[in-house]
């Protein structure tokens, strides 16, 4: 197995592509040695000295060490050897379903919300994901969209950019009815932090 690297905007987000799939779709993010309950993968990979976070696209995984502080030539050959011993132990990455996507439409949504689940699936979380991370729909109302970013883009230091110039400027153009984005903060890693 060749396991390529790829640099995310995050300094400390690297993404790896392990060359197959990960998830067969949708995204999922590991905040905490908790939250990764459902992976082995996952789990096994906050066990390496300095992993803050992990995030699984469809054929990428994203690892976010903790801080500057903690150098990427140290923890990588680390993560190279726990993700090529995991694909060819031929464990499922996941042990239960997945949750279905919070982009997929929804027979309660209004015009409003499935254009902009619409824009958000087909225009800006497959960019997003490039940088190997995602946006998550959490709401629209009063005219503010509100989004939680996921994997590198969460302690990225253009994450605001990202969201205010690149997301916003795109549903606005789009929708008239968006007057803002606002990103929403998941209340479990907040509290895991305190």
């Amino acid at each position: 197995m060749f396991i390529q690297t790829q640099d995310t905007p995050n300094p400390n987000s690297l993404k790896f592509i392990p060359g197959c799939p990960v998830l067969e779709s949708g995204t999922m993010d590991f905040s905490t040695p908790h939250s990764a309950s459902r992976s082995l993968l996952a789990r096994q990979l906050f066990r390496i000295d300095g992993v803050k976070g992990v995030f699984f696209g469809h054929d990428f995984i994203t690892v976010t060490k903790t801080d500057n502080e903690v150098q990427w030539k140290l923890i990588k050959p680390d993560v190279y050897a726990t993700i090529m011993d995991f694909f060819a132990s031929g464990l499922p990455v996941v042990t239960d379903e997945a949750p279905p996507s919070d982009t997929a439409p929804s027979e309660d949504d209004d015009e409003v919300v499935a254009m902009i689940k619409e824009l958000l699936d087909t225009r800006i979380r497959p960019t997003v994901q490039e940088d190997g991370g995602d946006v998550i729909y959490k709401g629209f109302e009063d005219g503010i969209v509100k989004l939680m970013l996921q994997g590198s883009c969460t302690s990225c230091p253009s994450s605001i950019i990202t969201l205010k110039s690149g997301i916003e400027n795109m549903l606005q153009f789009y929708i008239p009815e968006v007057e803002g984005v606002e990103q929403v903060v998941d209340e479990e890693k907040e509290t895991e932090h305190l």
